[in-house]
């Protein structure tokens, strides 16, 4: 069965769409022609703020999250901890700490993590800031804040490595059971390390 015709615009549209995390061919055909039946109320303000979006999101020289400002709004936010520097992979997991409100510290996106196999080193990630930021008077404590994989572990014992001599405590995350997890749904690894991580009751 071949698919359906369409001209080259929507066909790029597709192709585009096709790029984004979670949507296939088939998924970002149903978003195009879902678009294009809501052309007034969807097509043409979602062309408008990708236009603006492209014109005036930049990364920020500080942290580097994004938004419409250099710094962002997070690190020129007067209100929050300016001791506390919390270390993430991507700003996507800064908005989700962000979201779950798990902190009124500041940030540091590294942009990755290590992995020699994919040919990501030190030099390709944010790692020289941070530990630029690290030496500031006013920094009292570093989370790592790393997902709980191999390539993220390897960032995080590295990192801490290179903030031995800044005078700074350096704390991670906790890793074990979730809230509301049941025990017999979790994997090993994530049982093992909430043994090992366990606190007084």
């Amino acid at each position: 069965m071949t698919a359906p015709v369409t001209g080259p615009e929507l066909d790029r549209l597709i192709q585009l769409l096709a790029k984004l995390p979670g949507l296939g061919p088939r998924s970002a055909r149903r978003a195009v022609l879902h678009l294009v039946e809501r052309r007034e109320q969807l097509l043409q303000p979602l062309a408008g703020a990708l236009r603006e979006a492209a014109d005036k999101v930049v990364v920020c020289s500080r942290c580097g999250n994004i938004d419409t400002h250099d710094p962002c709004a997070v690190c020129t936010d007067p209100r929050r901890e300016a001791g506390l520097i919390c270390v993430v992979e991507q700003v996507s997991d800064l908005w989700a700490l962000e979201r779950a409100q798990a902190t009124r510290g500041r940030y540091h996106v590294l942009g990755g993590t290590l992995s020699p196999l994919d040919g990501v080193g030190p030099d390709d990630l944010r790692i020289a800031g941070l530990v630029e930021r690290a030496h500031a008077k006013e920094i009292s404590e570093i989370i790592i804040a790393l997902n709980a994989t191999v390539e993220g572990q390897t960032t995080a014992h590295y990192v801490t490595e290179l903030l031995a001599d800044a005078d700074v405590t350096v704390t991670r995350l906790a890793h074990g059971v979730p809230v509301g997890g049941e025990l017999d749904y979790l994997d090993d690894g994530t049982l093992a390390a909430a043994f090992r991580a366990r606190t007084p009751f």
